[in-house]
């Protein structure tokens, strides 16, 4: 049985959070629940001139907890896992591990989460 994941591109994740709200809807998870979460990392200087062309280094990435279960009903019917279905910016893939790796491979700064 293939096991499946979500490949994330974080370079390219604006931060909009639909997919934690998405998720929240999808499976009613009360305040202070997430099945996905988006985390800053920055901003922070990456280097140390006062130049103005000095540059930033400010990531957001969208992180699976231990809740996320693959959207595993919305998986089952033929559709795609609802934070991926409502990622404004098409970040998010969800495919078979195998599919995902061949991706991952094709470029840095993405991520690939195992999903249960």
């Amino acid at each position: 049985m293939a096991q499946y994941g979500l490949l994330i591109d974080y370079e390219l994740c604006t931060g909009c959070q639909s997919c934690e709200v998405a998720c929240k809807v999808e499976h009613d998870f009360p305040v202070g629940k997430w099945g996905i979460r988006v985390f800053d990392d920055g901003p922070w200087q990456k280097d140390d001139s006062n130049d103005e062309g000095s540059s930033f280094n400010w990531n957001k990435i969208p992180v699976p907890t231990d809740l996320c279960d693959g959207c595993e009903d919305r998986v089952n019917a033929g559709k795609k896992p609802t934070c991926v279905h409502h990622c404004l910016a098409d970040v998010m893939t969800f495919g078979t591990l195998e599919e995902l790796s061949k991706e991952l491979a094709k470029k840095p700064k993405q991520v690939l989460w195992v999903i249960k």
